[in-house]
């Protein structure tokens, strides 16, 4: 059961804001950027408070240390708006597959090369796997032969992020574009 006389524990900011603050004098800076000075604690904050604003500590290592009045609610709003737009501009890299087997024929092979060379160049990794199918296993050489020149057709634009190697199932290499 709760009791409803006890207070909540305070939440947690990534900065102090307003009584949060311990310092007795700060370099007080208004919400347009324009530093005010170095003034006592409370003045600071009566200031805030008559602007209908937050005290904000923006850098607590300085001596004394930097506060800003702002809307910290706002602020916080902004910030993780930043960091969805820049989240969403970054570059997801995906792992495209592509399947062979032994016996692919030359055309065949020359499309599967082609659509691996397009998905490299939308900077996507790029896996392929040689399945070897029942007596197919029995030639196990000869597929990795077939796959290193496979890799080889690709020049030297293109690495092995994942060198050639041997699975139950055949050979995999994982590639991708140089930097």
């Amino acid at each position: 059961m709760r009791n409803y006389n006890q207070q909540k524990a305070p939440v947690k900011h990534a900065h102090r804001i307003n009584q949060e603050i311990t310092s007795e004098e700060v370099r007080l800076v208004t919400r347009d950027g324009e530093t005010l000075g170095i003034v006592p604690l409370g003045e600071a904050l009566l200031k805030a408070q008559e602007q209908g604003l937050d005290l904000v500590e923006m850098a607590p290592q300085a001596k004394p240390p930097v506060c800003k009045l702002m809307n910290y609610g706002k602020f916080l709003y902004m910030q993780s708006k930043q960091q969805r737009l820049h989240k969403a501009k970054q570059k997801k890299v995906e792992l495209k597959a592509l399947r062979l087997s032994l016996k692919i024929e030359k055309h065949d092979l020359e499309t599967k090369l082609k659509q691996a060379n397009k998905f490299l160049d939308q900077g996507h990794k790029v896996k392929i796997d040689m399945r070897l199918r029942g007596r197919e296993k029995a030639f196990r050489d000869q597929a990795r032969e077939r796959m290193q020149e496979l890799v080889d057709m690709f020049g030297q634009d293109v690495k092995a992020d994942q060198q050639l190697k041997s699975t139950p199932q055949g050979f995999t290499v994982t590639l991708a574009k140089k930097a």
